[in-house]
């Protein structure tokens, strides 16, 4: 129904800035809510971000309030994940996901997922 594909990823270091994208190359972006996740080798997928469909609600995990910023582009079918002042701890597999609600609540069971683009912070 929708096949997301990620980019942007890349090695940067601390205190950078970085701009990820998430594009839907199958359905239509504007009928989900997207988000951002990530996992890091050992540690559990967590979420980072979610945006509605309209783009007028966000929610963020703590750990990037302040600091990144999801938005989307409905026209252009794609969203965004702005990340600035990038820490080490931020390193990690980036994904972007889709599901056909939106809730600050249930920040799990998203059904699309991409493959993935890889953020490395340096020290």
């Amino acid at each position: 129904q929708v096949q997301l594909v990620e980019s942007g990823g890349g090695l940067v270091q601390a205190g950078d800035s970085l701009r990820l994208s998430c594009t839907a190359s199958e359905g239509t972006l504007s009928t989900y809510v997207m988000a951002w996740f990530r996992q890091a080798p050992g540690k559990e997928r967590e979420f980072v971000a979610s945006i509605s469909k309209g783009g007028s609600m966000t929610d963020y995990a703590d750990s990037v309030k302040g600091r990144f910023t999801i938005s989307r582009d409905n026209a252009r079918n794609t969203a965004s994940l702005q990340m600035n002042n990038l820490k080490q701890e931020d390193t990690a597999l980036y994904y972007c996901a889709a599901r056909g609600f939106y809730s600050a609540t249930m920040r799990d069971r998203y059904p699309y997922w991409g493959q993935g683009t890889q953020v490395t912070v340096s020290s």
